[in-house]
């Protein structure tokens, strides 16, 4: 595949790590795909992003799933292409991709907790970032 001569941007990774937990538990929901667009279309990191991006990201992420080592191979990705000062961001985009429906899946959790091993997210930071998604996406 052509990504692999063509590195992923910072902005593809946070993409990447957004769909990886959309599709952690084997079920794209409508509302997390607009959570995704949302933030590709409104933050300020992905200001200069092309957003055609997002489709070939998302297939990306997709054959990985596929593979045995996929899940290793996706962290690896990341790591290498995405800039340390930007982990805390890659994790609270996933936090809220995850609360988008407003519940949490055992498969999302796991994931969840993976990144946080994977970017070495301090625990606390951890809490709060999720503390601040939870709160974003309570529903009456």
């Amino acid at each position: 595949m052509q990504d692999t001569a063509h590195p992923l941007s910072p902005q593809d990774c946070l993409v990447a790590l957004m769909i990886a937990i959309s599709a952690s538990d084997e079920n794209v929901r409508t509302v997390e795909l607009v959570k995704i667009d949302s933030a590709v279309n409104m933050l300020p990191i992905f200001a200069s992003y092309d957003t055609d991006r997002v489709r070939v990201v998302s297939a990306l992420v997709m054959d990985l799933f596929e593979q045995e080592d996929g899940l290793d191979a996706l962290f690896g990705l990341i790591r290498d292409n995405l800039p340390e000062r930007l982990f805390e961001t890659a994790y609270a985009l996933a936090c809220d991709v995850a609360a988008a429906d407003g519940t949490l899946q055992e498969t999302e959790l796991r994931l969840l907790e993976e990144i946080r091993y994977e970017l070495n997210i301090d625990r606390l930071h951890a809490a709060a970032i999720e503390r601040g998604a939870r709160a974003r996406h309570l529903s009456l």
